[in-house]
């Protein structure tokens, strides 16, 4: 994947991934152009410009590997530390998760129960006395 990542690549990227398995293409689609429209041609933003609620979003997406965060610290004229923190998109997750590649990290140990272990006589009750 070269060049800018379509609306349709990043709607794709998040239905791909395992927390959004089953979002309807929909939904992914207006989360995808949500994003997008703040990237523009760019693969990276500042975090000041997003709202709570947009920010929000962008964890999601970051809980989902499509997207990371990097800060910058640049001293200011009067001595003092100053943080940038940016939004970056993770191209080679991205081209993982449209592909449909998944490296299965522990999604198949998210499924198991900590009861699957237990007897099915565990679950019976003992007679009154």
């Amino acid at each position: 994947m070269k060049g800018i990542i379509t609306v349709e690549e990043l709607t794709r990227a998040i239905q791909n991934s395992p927390d959004n398995r089953g979002m309807l293409e929909e939904q992914a689609y207006a989360l995808a152009l949500h994003v997008l429209n703040f990237f523009g041609y760019s693969d990276r933003i500042i975090d000041n410009i997003l709202e709570p609620e947009d920010r929000d979003a962008f964890y999601m997406l970051e809980d989902a590997a499509i997207l990371t965060t990097e800060r910058e610290e640049t001293t200011l004229y009067d001595g003092r530390e100053w943080r940038i923190h940016y939004w970056l998109f993770r191209r080679e997750k991205i081209e993982e998760l449209i592909s449909g590649i998944d490296d299965g990290s522990g999604e198949e140990e998210a499924e198991q129960s900590v009861y699957d272990d237990l007897p099915d006589d565990v679950w019976e009750r003992g007679s009154a006395a």
